[in-house]
Parts: C-alpha cells; structure tokens; sequence
C-alpha cells in the first residue's frame, strides 16, 4: 500500500488481496494516517539533526513500523505525535554515531576536502549579504547544545511544548528556557 502516488515513502502493510478478501485493520488506518500527517516534519526534523536524506527516510520508516508495533502490542496511545518524535530522534541519533563512525574509518580528516573550500566567485551584493545571514543563523544554530537545537526544531515543525518536553523527556520549563535562550541567540546574530 502506498501512501500517495507521488510519494517516495511506501508502508507495508497488509494489502487487498483482492476484492473483499482483507481490508485494513482500524489499526493500520490509524497509523497511516499519523504517517501522512507527520512523515515532512518528521524527515525535516531529522535533517536538522544532521541526518541524509536517505538515511532520515528510513528512520522515518522504521519509526512508524515500530509505532505499528507499539500499539499491536496494547501498549500506551498518549501523546503518538511526542512518541514518534522520540523514538526517531533515538533512532537518528544511533544512526549518527554509526554513521560518524564510519566516516572516521574511511576519510582523512584534512582541511583540503570539498566542504572546506570556500566559493571565491564573486557574486551580486545582495546575494552575498543574504548568505552570509544565512550561514551566520546556521553557525548559531549549529553551535546550540543538542537539546536547544531539539526543541527549536520540534517547535517550527508545530509540535507544542508538551510535546517537546514528553519526546526529550524534559520538563516543560526546560523547554521554554531552552526555545528562549535559542531565540536570543538567533535574535543576537541577526542583528536584532
């Protein structure tokens, strides 16, 4: 069963067979449809974590399935959007360290990679004058300690701040102290 036709994400569960032979299961109604309202954010959550494309699809995937089983097994229905959420950034952040771990088995660090060359062509003052804004948001938001970097992330993706603090397993303050404290931040850098 796919998702949408225009999809790269696809949910595998139990299909028609044909005509009448088996429908989903309210369960799995359910679930899709979480997955249809949470997938964009979800990935996009990930890639702030500093995740792939490809490697934050299937954690995406993997957390729905796990979800899946989750409620198969009768276990707790409060805050599904909070438990998705927490079960991915746990998912995210092993698949960070693997893959870390990797990259330091395979690549010399040395200063002459790719990333690491700064684009000398000149470029028209506006354009130049908005990347710098840009780079200068990122450096910030980069520098944040993981939790702040969280929160901020989970709250432009909509998530409330229960929400936040149940999927980092914080108190609700620290969750306003550290949007605040990321916002300020944020506000200094940008010139405000």
């Amino acid at each position: 069963m796919s998702f949408s036709s225009n999809s790269i994400f696809s949910w595998p569960l139990a299909q028609p067979v044909d005509a009448g032979s088996q429908v989903a299961s309210p369960l799995e109604i359910e679930v899709v449809e979480l997955f249809e309202e949470l997938r964009e954010r979800l990935l996009r959550y990930l890639l702030v974590l500093g995740l792939s494309v490809h490697d934050g699809e299937e954690i995406v995937q993997e957390s729905f399935l796990l979800l899946f089983q989750h409620l198969q097994r009768g276990k707790s229905r409060q805050n599904l959007r909070g438990w998705i959420f927490r079960v991915a950034r746990n998912l995210a952040l092993k698949q960070r360290a693997a893959n870390q771990l990797r990259l330091r088995r395979t690549v010399d660090f040395d200063e002459t990679l790719p990333e690491h060359h700064v684009d000398q062509n000149p470029n028209p003052e506006e354009e130049v004058g908005s990347r710098q804004r840009q780079k200068r948001l990122l450096a910030v938001v980069g520098a944040l300690p993981e939790q702040d970097r969280s929160c901020l992330a989970m709250r432009a993706d909509g998530l409330r701040y229960r929400e936040i603090a149940r999927a980092l397993g914080i108190s609700l303050g620290s969750v306003a102290a550290s949007l605040a404290r990321s916002l300020e931040k944020l506000g200094r850098a940008d010139g405000g």
